[in-house]
């Protein structure tokens, strides 16, 4: 989860994670697809979020998401609140929020416009 300081390789997702104010910001970039979300799935894991399990995931540079990364987000979403914690999403491009919205999990999971409302709604 570490940042090298290096663009991205296509075709790989990668997950830089942070905390602010005891929440953990997980920085996403790349496609989250069936091939690519590992990374994404390790990063929710609520063992690897503290305690109480707050995180926001950044999508500002996510171009693409398919069902793969609906499944992580729903799975993370029910496990961080069974663990008394919560997780929201923060800028979503058009695309990927659009999914968002055609599924309807943004009325299952906070979205925000930016990252900013999301650490602080």
């Amino acid at each position: 989860m570490a940042d090298s300081g290096k663009p991205p390789v296509p075709g790989r997702l990668t997950v830089v994670s942070t905390s602010t104010d005891g929440i953990r910001v997980l920085t996403v970039v790349g496609d989250i697809d069936h091939d690519t979300a590992g990374p994404l799935r390790q990063a929710l894991d609520p063992s690897r979020l503290g305690p109480v399990p707050r995180a926001v995931v950044d999508l500002r540079r996510v171009p693409f998401m398919d069902s793969t990364g609906i499944n992580i987000l729903i799975t993370a979403q029910q496990a961080l609140t069974q663990a008394g914690g919560w997780l929201r999403l923060a800028g979503a491009q058009d695309t990927v929020l659009r999914t968002l919205r055609l599924v309807q999990l943004d009325a299952v999971i906070n979205c925000y416009p930016t990252l900013r409302q999301a650490l602080h709604p």
